[in-house]
């Protein structure tokens, strides 16, 4: 008994000595655990947030984990460790990448800079050289380069390219323009021709002779109109005043349709020698307009006013009204903004000949409904274009020489024509045409009636006024 109570004793010494023991030990762990987790939250709540700042800010991953209270746990401080790491690789990358987007929007902001310039004033520029005649060297050396070589070398191909087509357009148009005035020079020529015959042959072939007489004039106003598109010049040129009803009935000679014009001019005033072709072309191609867009019945009035600012000239047809788009292209035809062959539409040049025409005399050209109920146009001659002397008839006119400054000015008088530009005063011969507003040309008096009466279906057109004949345009 007394040896069981004796151990009994022991054993209940050993068990408190080991409750005492793992007492202890709960109580450090216990306290390990709150440390722990006291310094997980501040690693969570602190040191974290303080690094990624740091970072941010440019800091290294080591200054900036120095710079931060460390955990005593080795296993956060390893954690800490490898996220600063982490986030200041990150933070790299996107640096890295800003710097690349950042790079790439300055190259984008360039390249908008120069496809801008080369829109609005390197191509431009470049294209008006050209036109002006410059070659593609000197173009390209006067422009300002885009900075993006790939841009670079595409403006040196455009304008290489650009270059070569000017050229062969203007060796088209200048080989055209040659071959016209040639043509024009023929015409001139058979024209005055068959006036000549009109007065050597009998009344049995004066109808004949004078219907081709007429279609000559038209075959000119056409070879005039296509050879002032191709930059060239017309086939006549007056060295003195040309009154405005004979500017007028030459006009109307030069159309098919001559017989539905009536003329209404009371005035005196003349052109300019030097515009006189021109004025008369220009009114010959807005006649044949009216005449060609109206009825073949009615007919087309032309009224000439003279006011402070010049000469009024109108012209009205009574087809129908013209279409507000038709009225907008036919107002920029005449304008002379349309000087491009490329735009021209068709056929349809003769607007575009009187645009260059307006524009190179300072014409005013507008168009208008008319009371007739179709549509009426309205030129205007400033002042400048009229002669100081008011009733003076051309006697003669003279060759002139293409790209001179006096190209409508007299030449000296071995320049000529002595049987076709100067021609003799004619008796007069009772009218032929339909209408009392249309006479004879405005050199002749009119012819004297001949004995006899033509033969049937001989007469050709009414008689047409055409201004006296100059010499032909050189080729």
């Amino acid at each position: 008994v007394a040896v069981t109570v004796v151990a009994a004793v022991v054993l209940v010494r050993q068990g408190r000595r080991g409750a005492v023991t793992a007492d202890g030990e709960v109580r450090t762990a216990q306290t390990q655990l709150a440390q722990l987790g006291g310094e997980s939250a501040h690693l969570l709540n602190v040191s974290l947030p303080s690094v990624v700042k740091r970072l941010r800010d440019g800091a290294s991953a080591e200054a900036a984990t120095a710079a931060t209270t460390a955990p005593s746990d080795p296993q956060l401080r390893r954690l800490l460790e490898v996220f600063a790491a982490e986030v200041a690789a990150s933070e790299q990358r996107a640096a890295d990448a800003r710097a690349e987007c950042a790079k790439a929007v300055e190259q984008l902001a360039r390249a908008a800079d120069d496809l801008d310039l080369l829109m609005t004033t390197t191509i431009p520029a470049a294209l008006g050289g050209l036109r002006s005649g410059g070659s593609a060297d000197t173009v390209l050396g006067g422009l300002e380069p885009p900075t993006d070589p790939r841009l670079r070398i595409l403006v040196d191909s455009i304008v290489r390219e650009f270059a070569i087509s000017e050229r062969r357009g203007a060796a088209a148009q200048a080989a055209s323009a040659k071959a016209l005035s040639r043509v024009q020079a023929k015409a001139v020529s058979m024209l005055a021709d068959l006036r000549e015959m009109q007065d050597k042959y009998g009344e049995e072939v004066f109808g004949d002779l004078l219907r081709l007489d007429h279609n000559t004039s038209q075959l000119g106003l056409l070879t005039d109109r296509l050879a002032l598109l191709m930059g060239g010049r017309a086939s006549r040129a007056w060295n003195k005043p040309i009154p405005m009803e004979s500017i007028l009935r030459g006009a109307v000679g030069r159309i098919a349709a001559y017989q539905r014009v009536r003329l209404h001019c009371s005035s005196t005033a003349a052109i300019a020698g030097f515009a006189a072709e021109g004025v008369m072309h220009l009114l010959a191609e807005l006649m044949d307009n009216a005449a060609n867009f109206s009825p073949p019945i009615d007919e087309v009035h032309v009224y000439v006013e003279e006011r402070t600012a010049g000469i009024v000239v109108t012209i009205e047809d009574s087809g129908l009204k013209m279409a507000d788009a038709a009225m907008r292209r036919a107002e920029e035809s005449v304008s002379g903004r349309m000087n491009d062959l490329a735009v021209l539409q068709g056929t349809r040049l003769g607007l575009a000949v009187v645009g260059r025409l307006a524009a190179k005399y300072h014409l005013s050209v507008n168009y208008r409904p008319s009371s007739r109920g179709g549509t009426g146009v309205v030129v205007l001659f400033p002042p400048q274009l009229l002669a100081q002397q008011r009733s003076v008839l051309p006697e003669q006119t003279v060759r002139t020489e293409q790209g001179t400054s006096q190209e409508q000015a007299a030449r000296p008088e071995q320049s000529v024509r002595s049987e076709q530009a100067v021609r003799p005063e004619r008796t007069v011969r009772p009218e032929r045409t339909a209408f009392p507003e249309q006479a004879v040309r405005p050199e002749q008096t009119v012819r004297p009636e001949r004995a006899g009466t033509p033969a049937p279906g001989s007469a050709g057109p009414a008689p047409v006024p055409h201004p006296p004949l100059p010499a032909p345009a050189s080729p």
